[in-house]
């Protein structure tokens, strides 16, 4: 990635949250409001491009699925909840899925410009929200809690901003980001995703970016996860990588989490890298984060699940401390791993020694 472009993509997650980057809404659209008793998908499907669908404070049984272009779904805050039916699914496929907000674009065309803000999503069997094929989707003051799989999550989309959501105690990651779920594919250009000024707690993963390329993940909140942030490859080309991962506060991500299918038991990572490249880690605070896992540390260049190396990572300008068992940890050997650079960073160990 070009430090102009770096540059670009940090800058934007700060316009994005002083609301410079936000669209003003035009007088020439109807606003569908939707009360407790009445359903949320039927106003969706009444809406119109560039319409709002606005949920009123109250509970809302349901899955909704949108794949109308520049729709607005708002709640009106934390006390607009969605929850799942206690009815069957019979024609609903977000509801099918375990899925409660579902924003899908088509296998050849992405959908447009969509919204999703100021509401809560719990209790799901997978996902609180979940998108597919969009494009410029943007999810915003969003809290996702208590859900099967993960809070808010996206693949093969591009454009996309995650911005002031709280995402908590979700099985596997508090938002996850992917270029597909279900295919062995080199990795995505995101062309810009922005993750910006969220909270992510006491998930089994704070943040998830897994075969992407080209996106920004800045001035977020990472703690009580068993781990903060993964960005994830693999032996696939384009390798994952190209990315940012910036100003971000990782703290005490010591939740214990057993292994899985994908992943050996989590506990105390802080941001790890696997087998990425060209990967920018700069100025975090990354503080508190310990285990005894292969993973475990401050800043960790793992290995990936297949073996893939990191390499031509910079980890530059991080503010580490009381991470076990070291700050910074560079598992690789060879040439590969000594192109990945350690520079300027404030911490007190290292393994090897000397990255400090």
């Amino acid at each position: 990635m070009k430090k102009s472009h770096v540059v670009y993509l940090v800058c934007t997650a700060a316009m994005i949250g002083t609301g410079l980057g936000a669209a003003p809404a035009s007088a020439d659209h109807t606003t569908h409001v939707v009360h407790p008793g009445e359903s949320i998908q039927k106003a969706v499907d009444a809406s119109e491009s560039g319409d709002t669908v606005l949920v009123t404070s109250g509970t809302y049984h349901e899955s909704v699925k949108v794949s109308t272009p520049g729709l607005t779904l708002r709640g009106v805050g934390r006390g607009t909840v969605i929850r799942p039916s206690t009815e069957k699914a019979t024609d609903n496929t977000c509801a099918e899925g375990g899925n409660g907000i579902c924003v899908i674009g088509t296998k050849d065309k992405n959908v447009k410009g969509i919204t999703v803000a100021n509401l809560t999503v719990t209790g799901f069997k997978r996902t609180g929200l979940f998108s597919m094929a969009t494009d410029g989707l943007t999810v915003r003051n969003v809290t996702a809690v208590k859900n099967g799989v993960w809070g808010i999550a996206q693949e093969r989309s591009v454009h996309g901003i995650f911005l002031d959501n709280i995402a908590r105690d979700n099985g596997d990651a508090g938002i996850f980001l992917a270029n597909t779920i279900k295919a062995e594919e080199g990795a995505a250009d995101t062309e810009g995703t922005v993750v910006a000024h969220n909270r992510l707690e006491g998930n089994r993963i704070g943040i998830t970016v897994r075969r992407l390329r080209n996106l920004a993940v800045a001035d977020n909140y990472i703690g009580g996860n068993c781990a903060g942030v993964f960005v994830v490859g693999d032996e696939n080309k384009p390798m994952a990588g190209d990315l940012v991962v910036r100003d971000n506060h990782v703290v005490r991500n010591n939740k214990s989490c057993p292994k899985t299918d994908r992943l050996e038991a989590l506990q105390g990572s802080g941001i790890v890298l696997t087998g990425t490249e060209k990967v920018l880690v700069a100025d975090n605070t990354v503080e508190g984060n310990s285990g005894k896992s292969s993973m475990s540390g401050g800043i960790v260049l793992a290995a990936s699940m297949v073996g893939a190396p990191n390499s031509k990572n910079e980890i530059t300008g991080n503010r580490l401390r009381d991470n076990s068992p070291a700050d910074l940890v560079n598992a690789g050997t060879g040439e590969t791993a000594k192109s990945n650079t350690f520079e300027g960073n404030t911490c007190g160990a290292s393994k090897p020694a000397g990255l400090c």
